[in-house]
């Protein structure tokens, strides 16, 4: 309820009332899960603009995947990201002692028919460049083979929020969603490779459209 409230009453009107969203291909976004949503990532106003994307309802069922060395190293930032914004925290450091359990809150949220949100580079960009996408997201896909992976690329927010700033500069973000993907047997570097061109794809849309 709390995670309700908080979208409908705050975020959801900054997103849509504030700054403004522009969106392409809307209807490919599913609405159940489980799925996967794999986006660049340029600011942390990212993750709002996705999840604010969804029903209302159903953002419960929305699970944002973040780094817990960050979003949760003090008692207040792990209450509000936890609680509030839902996040499945994940370590960046990855040892011999925690690989085998590295995935299993994804594991879990998919296996809740929930929808998870992962940036395959890991942390934020810089200049709205995309940086080279890590495996995981992947051998996640390995994993859950009949889960839709849904590539989106994403402009705006780091206008509205930078990396480097912390003052929010009101800015309408473009946010482009492309076709369901699956994996179909190829290695992994591989399936790694085609959502970045599918992103990369998407990003290449937007560029045409500023063209005109």
């Amino acid at each position: 309820m709390l995670k309700y409230l908080f979208f409908l009453l705050i975020i959801r009107p900054f997103i849509f009332l504030v700054l403004g969203v522009n969106v392409r291909n809307l209807k490919t976004l599913p609405q159940d899960g489980p799925a996967i949503i794999v986006a660049n990532h340029n600011s942390h106003i990212d993750t709002l603009l996705l999840m604010s994307l969804f029903s209302v309802n159903k953002i419960n069922k929305i699970r944002p995947v973040a780094a817990a060395d960050y979003f949760c190293n003090t008692k207040f930032k792990k209450f509000f990201f936890e609680k509030l914004i839902g996040i499945i925290p994940i370590e960046r450091k990855i040892s011999k002692e925690n690989i085998s359990s590295l995935f299993d809150g994804i594991f879990k949220a998919l296996d809740n028919n929930e929808i998870i949100i992962i940036y395959p580079e890991g942390t934020r960009g810089n200049d709205n460049k995309i940086s080279e996408f890590k495996s995981g997201v992947a051998h996640i896909a390995k994993a859950y083979p009949n889960v839709p992976v849904i590539p989106i690329f994403i402009n705006g927010p780091d206008k509205i929020l930078p990396k480097i700033d912390a003052i929010l500069v009101p800015f309408i973000s473009d946010v482009y969603i492309g076709e369901p993907m699956f994996y179909n047997n190829k290695s992994t570097l591989n399936f790694t490779k085609e959502i970045k061109e599918k992103v990369f794809e998407l990003k290449a849309l937007h560029t045409q459209k500023e063209t005109l």
